[in-house]
């Protein structure tokens, strides 16, 4: 479990296949706190880590990971949002994240105002998960890149956040470009309710 607030953002150094499976080895600040077994979000998406190797440590994507996220667009250079799981003894300072990436979207839109910045993302809307929660609403929250953010301006197939300058300098929305395709988690509340209510039914 995780909270959405993005440690830092680790600097990939190698991609490694294994046969359908992608092993990306990573560097960052914490990897000598890190453990064999332990869960990291790399760009929202929770992976186990299965070796580490002086400053660097990896995790392995399995081929629906890849299938549903944008780790496999990643290369040697990149700068991956990193957050280890969540204490339960702490502040939840974002919102409940799960760390499994429903889609991907793409970035459609950047606009800056008064220093800060919002970013639009478009993403296809499939009928099943939309009925399943896989949705946003205005002032809920939503996962970007394992970044916790609030939503604005909620379409039916597009979203906008506000992006402060702190976050745009120590995540990898600094990165970001038009066209840019970015992992999404949708609320887990609202995909709850939106089962409660189709049970009912």
């Amino acid at each position: 479990m995780f909270s959405g607030i993005v440690e830092e953002a680790a600097v990939l150094v190698a991609v490694t296949p294994r046969g359908g499976n992608i092993d990306l080895t990573l560097r960052c600040s914490f990897t000598d706190e890190l453990k064999i077994d332990q869960s990291v979000a790399h760009n929202g998406v929770c992976l186990t880590v299965v070796s580490i190797e002086e400053d660097t440590y990896t995790v392995t994507a399995i081929q629906e990971t890849l299938d549903r996220s944008n780790l496999g667009l990643l290369g040697p250079g990149d700068r991956v949002n990193v957050e280890r799981s969540m204490r339960m003894n702490g502040r939840l300072d974002g919102h409940i994240v799960q760390g499994h990436v429903d889609c991907t979207a793409q970035c459609v839109d950047i606009e800056e105002v008064d220093g800060s910045r919002y970013f639009k993302f478009g993403y296809d809307v499939n009928p099943d998960l939309l009925a399943k929660g896989y949705v946003t609403v205005e002032k809920g929250s939503v996962t970007v890149n394992g970044v916790s953010l609030t939503v604005c301006d909620s379409g039916p197939d597009s979203f906008r956040v506000a992006i402060i300058p702190y976050t745009f300098g120590h995540t990898n929305f600094g990165d970001i470009r038009v066209g840019s395709t970015v992992n999404i988690e949708f609320d887990i509340i609202g995909k709850y309710l939106s089962r409660l209510m189709e049970l009912k039914n």
